[in-house]
C-alpha cells in the first residue's frame, strides 16, 4: 500500500519523524479503531485519531448531546444538542477527512451486543463513563484478541493504561480492578465535575497510546507499554506510571 500525493503532503509532518515514518503511516491509514464513548475522552481522542490518519473508526455512543457536555467534548456545538452523538461524530469525521471511513454504532454495549460492535477493530479506545461497561468492552477485547486503550477522568485527575490480557503473561483491565464493579455504580462527572482542559489532555493522551498499539512492529513508536497505568495529577501537575499485575485468578483472562 502507498500513500497518494494528497495524503504525502497531509501527513508530511508525520512522515519526517524517524520514528514513525512513511510506513508507520501507511500502516495508520490501514488501521481500524472502536471508540467506546464519545465524551470527554472520546471526543478529543477522535480528533487526534482522525488527524492521524487512522483509517477505519468505529463509533460508539447511545447518549444525545447535552448542553453541559459542550465545556468538554469539543466536536459537538450548540446546534447539535439533542441529537446522537455517534451521528454527530460520523458527520465531524466526514467534514474533516473525506477519505476515512466510519462506522456508527449508536446503541448500548452489552454482554450480547459487544462482539458484534468491537468484531474486526485493531485496537479499542475505551472512554466510557461506568464500570459495568468498561469490564465488558474488556472481556470482549480480551476474548476477540483485541488490544484495548482504557482511559478516564474526574476532576482533574486522568488515567490511561494499555492492555492485552488475550496475550501470556500480560493483564487485562478486570486484573487491574476486579470483579467489584460489574454494576453501573461508579462516580460520574455530573457528581464529582471535571475541568474541560483535563478531558482534552487525557483524551489525546489516550489517543497516542492508541497509535502505539498501532504501530506495533511497523514503526520505532510501537511500544505498547503493555500494563503499565499512567496516572496524571492536573494540579500539581504531576505524571507517575505503575505497572499492573495479571491477576492468576482472573476470571477474563486466566482461565
Amino acid at each position: 500500500m502507498s500513500l497518494p500525493p494528497d495524503r504525502l503532503t497531509r501527513f508530511a509532518r508525520h512522515i519526517v519523524l524517524p520514528e514513525l515514518g512513511g510506513a508507520g503511516q501507511v500502516a495508520l491509514a490501514g488501521a481500524h479503531v472502536a471508540l467506546v464513548g464519545l465524551g470527554g475522552i472520546g471526543s478529543p481522542a477522535l480528533q487526534y485519531l482522525a488527524a492521524a490518519g487512522v483509517g477505519t473508526l468505529t463509533l460508539i455512543d447511545r447518549d444525545v448531546v447535552d448542553v453541559s457536555n459542550l465545556q468538554r467534548q469539543t466536536i459537538y456545538r450548540e446546534a447539535d444538542v439533542g441529537r446522537l452523538k455517534a451521528e454527530v461524530a460520523a458527520e465531524w469525521v466526514g467534514q474533516f477527512d473525506r477519505s476515512l471511513k466510519v462506522r456508527v454504532r449508536a446503541g448500548t454495549v452489552g454482554a450480547d451486543s459487544a462482539a458484534q460492535y468491537l468484531e474486526g477493530a485493531d485496537v479499542v479506545l475505551d472512554g466510557c463513563d461506568n464500570f459495568a461497561t468498561r469490564l465488558i468492552v474488556s472481556d470482549t477485547c480480551t476474548a476477540l484478541g483485541i488490544p484495548l486503550t482504557s482511559a478516564a477522568i474526574g476532576r482533574f485527575q486522568g488515567q490511561v493504561a494499555n492492555f492485552a490480557g488475550h496475550l501470556p503473561g500480560q493483564a487485562c483491565y478486570r486484573c487491574f480492578v476486579g470483579d467489584a464493579f460489574d454494576a453501573e455504580d461508579c462516580d460520574s462527572c455530573a457528581e464529582d465535575g471535571v475541568l474541560g482542559a483535563m478531558a482534552g489532555m487525557m483524551g489525546a493522551f489516550a489517543a497516542m497510546q492508541a497509535i502505539r498499539m498501532l504501530l506495533m512492529g511497523k514503526a520505532a513508536l510501537g511500544d505498547p507499554q503493555w500494563g503499565q497505568l499512567h496516572l496524571f495529577e492536573g494540579l500539581v501537575p504531576s505524571l507517575r506510571t505503575m505497572r499492573i499485575a495479571k491477576d492468576p485468578d482472573c476470571r477474563a483472562c486466566s482461565a
